[in-house]
């Protein structure tokens, strides 16, 4: 919400879901000119040049939708330390974790800042300095997940080996 001044000729959005008040989103939101958008992120991502993003399957959703991202994770700092010390990965976005390297900036804790999301968000934008970077990693995504119609085959292969064990 504090970089949105600094992009003025372009609309910003939200993707909200009708199980929350929407008075909790207005509340947050307060006098910014942001669209809650209810039930309906994959519309919403079809309209973004990029999206600021929350980490776990959002983000291999939005790359899969081919649309440059800036993941951004913000925990309780006591749950963090934990967590950080518990679990042992170089990442924490399911792209990045995919392909075994930063494709996507994850801005987490201290790094989720005004200052980086507003430079992050400039160099994923059109003719930003890493779009097109991002867009490439992201058809290597989507070849070593399967492409189009990889859950379609995997089901019909696992309804195949059940038949099959009858």
């Amino acid at each position: 919400l504090e970089v949105i001044d600094d992009f003025p000729n372009y609309r910003f959005g939200i993707a909200a879901t009708s199980s929350l008040d929407p008075a909790i989103y207005r509340e947050i939101v307060g006098d910014k000119d942001v669209e809650l958008v209810f039930d309906k992120t994959y519309q919403l991502l079809d309209e973004a040049e990029a999206a600021l993003v929350t980490s776990g399957t959002a983000t291999l959703e939005t790359a899969l939708l081919n649309v440059p991202q800036v993941v951004c994770y913000k925990a309780n700092n006591t749950s963090y330390q934990i967590a950080k010390r518990l679990v042992k990965i170089k990442y924490i976005s399911l792209v990045n974790l995919t392909l075994d390297k930063e494709v996507v900036v994850e801005l987490i804790q201290d790094e989720l800042n005004a200052e980086r999301i507003k430079s992050e968000l400039e160099a994923i934008l059109k003719n930003g300095s890493k779009r097109e970077t991002i867009l490439r990693d992201y058809a290597e995504l989507q070849k070593r997940i399967g492409g189009p119609g990889a859950s379609e085959r995997a089901a019909k292969l696992i309804l195949k080996y059940l038949k099959a064990g009858k």
